[in-house]
């Protein structure tokens, strides 16, 4: 049996991890995969700048230094903004999967460019530059900025939870609607989702729009599979490891970081 590490890069409960194990069910893996989800110890309540970015990073590099010993086989990183992935590359001699990247360089196997689908909260007047900004970080970072359309984007309110259960006929048609005006305006000839926990509206917009649509998370399930039939893993070239490790400390920080966490 393979064993895949899923980093959910929130401090979630147990029902709110299993609505992020639900994406298993929009992609067909092999019998021999088996996934298990792990949430972060701690983590910023949302992801707004620099504060959010780098707590998130340091909560998935420490949730994911163990992944080898414990027997796992790979790991995927369950956000599009790839946090800590290349900190447990280089720490990891087992593949670590960045899904924000793979998804936007698979989009370019379908089409010459893409559009990223992103949500702003209401509720929080910097929310629609935050995700601007959000965005421009992790296409500055992949070096993909060239082949992005646009970024569009809808308005709701965030649900970290339960995601867009319950409330799909009031933000899956604003998802459609951001959609199709990134394709008639920005000439979008593919839209890929901007976040993993908006899986659940990647069916309802792929039936009814006429570009491809990238559904982040269960084309990383679908990726570590290849990756590990390949036999590949990360460069070390490209990620050398540390010069002395320090586990025990990195360890410490994030317990201490969760008995804090609000």
């Amino acid at each position: 049996m393979t064993k895949v590490l899923v980093i959910v890069p929130l401090p979630l409960g147990e029902e709110a991890v299993e609505r992020r194990r639900r994406q298993l069910q929009h992609v067909k893996l092999g019998p021999d995969m088996e996934f298990d989800f792990r949430p972060v110890k701690a983590g910023p309540i949302h992801f707004m700048g620099r504060h959010d970015e780098i707590f998130m990073e340091f909560a998935i590099f420490e949730a994911g230094l163990t992944a080898a010993e414990e027997g796992y086989d790979a790991v995927c990183v369950d956000t599009t903004s790839d946090s800590g992935v290349a900190e447990l590359r280089s720490m990891l001699d087992i593949p670590v999967i960045a899904t924000g990247r793979s998804a936007m360089l698979y989009s370019l196997m379908l089409a010459n460019n893409f559009s990223l689908l992103g949500m702003y909260d209401p509720d929080f007047s910097e929310s629609r530059d935050a995700t601007r900004n959000f965005f421009k970080s992790v296409l500055d970072k992949s070096g993909l900025g060239k082949h992005c359309a646009s970024v569009a984007l809808y308005q709701t309110h965030g649900d970290y939870d339960k995601l867009y259960e319950g409330r799909e006929d009031e933000v899956f048609p604003k998802m459609l609607e951001a959609s199709r005006r990134a394709i008639a305006e920005d000439g979008a000839q593919c839209i890929c989702l901007g976040s993993t926990a908006m899986y659940q509206a990647g069916d309802y917009l792929a039936k009814r729009l006429p570009v491809p649509v990238v559904n982040p998370g269960p084309l990383s399930y679908r990726l570590v599979e290849t990756v590990l039939a390949m036999g590949h893993r990360q460069s070390r070239v490209a990620y050398p490891e540390p010069l002395v490790r320090r586990d025990a400390a990195i360890h410490a920080m994030l317990d201490a970081a969760q008995k804090n966490q609000i």
